[in-house]
């Protein structure tokens, strides 16, 4: 794989962090939260609780044998209403657990700082506290902090570049929770017996990262420092973050931690920090609302389960027609087809646009301009690919390297003629996946 080193992308639009100087607002308890029994990569949880429990904050309502999962806990105090099965925001079937709430927020009493001691103890405290990647893969935390090569460990790198344009929940997150950021880095650093953490935060961030090093100073902590990065895109996805900080490539399909590097999500992090010290598990988080069809964009502190309406209800509601509602960013974002579809772990955006803004350009002729190859962070050739797919030319598409692409829509994005490259791309790579699947099969 190669990374270029001056310029990892060429997209230098507009950030359009129009919330950034929003202080977090806690929205009141919705009257009904729908909690999915499916927030993390791997197995799904199956409910704890039944139609008639009463149940508290913070209480497990969802759990499984199966290796790679994190229980669900709940955000809320109330009563089971019902287990339903709906479809969720990825197309698929989940269980849902629909609880009507009380209003009183009561927490489980149960609830209590996980006893830490080592890196065994600190991987099962994060196991039970229900943490995924809140970058939004939503892999599980603790499988993350428990590497093979644990002794191979040397730098923790705190996430905090938010390149997503419109979203502020992360730069949010450095600001009011600087502490927490900090102690979770600390945690991680010690537990993982790493030699250092780097806060890595894009260079508009500049409040977020001078308080860093006004806190880092001032409490004299050696091993903690910050990072800035060009605001650029995609500064923050993984394998690029790895580059820019270590000068080390991570390929496609490759565990940071075979190069001595754990990556965290800057929100995870802060997560770390308070849970050490309250145990409250993760029941909410920041998320930020935006988008030309919202009347009042903000950042929002939301339960888990609350409905995209009641959210944009919050929001003032729409003040125009919405067109197109994504969860996450408008480069990797997932459109959903309606709002009336429950916030999980995996959501740090809320963005919903007019026909105006959503509304996609013709596709015309490429022109073979190379703009495409210019903006991949790689140097891949995304036309290569698309022409590729179009002929059902697996081995063309293994040979171009299709599964290095990290679909973070930097050629969609430049290509003059409106080709949706990145959408080949994907097809592309499930193309070459079906095909390895198979030829795995014949050969037993």
């Amino acid at each position: 794989m190669f990374l270029r080193a001056k310029h990892l992308s060429s997209i230098d639009a507009g950030h359009y962090k129009n919330t950034a100087s929003h202080a977090t607002e806690v929205m009141p308890v919705p009257d009904v939260v729908k909690i999915s029994m499916s927030q993390n990569i791997g197995a799904p949880c199956k409910p704890l609780v039944a139609k008639g429990d009463t149940v508290k904050v913070g209480q497990k309502i969802g759990d499984t044998d199966a290796f790679l999962h994190v229980p669900v806990h709940s955000s809320v105090s109330g009563t089971v209403t019902g287990i339903e099965t709906m479809t969720n925001a990825m197309g698929g079937q989940d269980t849902f657990v629909v609880i009507e709430t009380d209003k009183l927020q009561t927490m489980d009493e149960n609830i209590k700082a996980p006893v830490v001691t080592d890196h065994k103890s600190f991987v099962a405290a994060i196991k039970e506290s229900g943490l995924v990647g809140m970058g939004g893969a939503t892999f599980p935390a603790w499988l993350k902090y428990d590497p093979k090569n644990l002794e191979d460990i040397k730098y923790i790198i705190v996430n905090g570049a938010e390149c997503e344009p419109y979203l502020t929940s992360d730069h949010r997150t450095m600001l009011e929770d600087a502490q927490n950021v900090l102690d979770g880095a600390q945690a991680l650093v010690k537990y993982l017996g790493a030699e250092k953490a780097y806060i890595a935060i894009e260079s508009n961030k500049q409040d977020a990262i001078d308080n860093f090093n006004r806190m880092i100073a001032q409490q004299k902590l050696s091993n903690i420092e910050t990072f800035p990065l060009q605001a650029r895109y995609p500064k923050g996805a993984e394998r690029v973050l790895i580059y820019e900080v270590t000068g080390q490539t991570c390929d496609a399909g490759v565990l940071p931690a075979s190069l001595g590097v754990i990556v965290a999500n800057v929100s995870s992090t802060a997560f770390i920090g308070q849970y050490l010290k309250d145990g409250v598990p993760l029941i909410q988080r920041r998320v930020t609302v935006d988008g030309d069809a919202v009347a009042n964009p903000k950042n929002v502190m939301v339960p888990f389960g609350t409905m995209i309406a009641d959210l944009i209800a919050f929001c003032g509601g729409y003040k125009a027609e919405p067109r197109k509602i994504l969860l996450g960013g408008p480069m990797m974002g997932r459109a959903v087809y309606t709002d009336a579809q429950p916030t999980t772990k995996a959501n740090n955006g809320i963005l919903a646009f007019t026909a105006a803004k959503a509304a996609l350009p013709e596709e015309t002729a490429c022109i073979s301009c190379g703009r495409c190859h210019d903006a991949c962070p790689f140097g891949l050739l995304p036309v290569k690919y698309a022409d590729a797919y179009e002929r059902k030319d697996v081995q063309m598409l293994r040979e171009l390297k299709v599964m290095q692409c990290m679909e973070c829509g930097s050629c969609s994005f430049v290509c003059p003629a409106h080709r949706p490259l990145v959408f080949m791309n994907k097809l592309g790579k499930a193309m070459v996946k079906e095909a390895d699947k198979k030829e795995a099969a014949k050969n037993g």
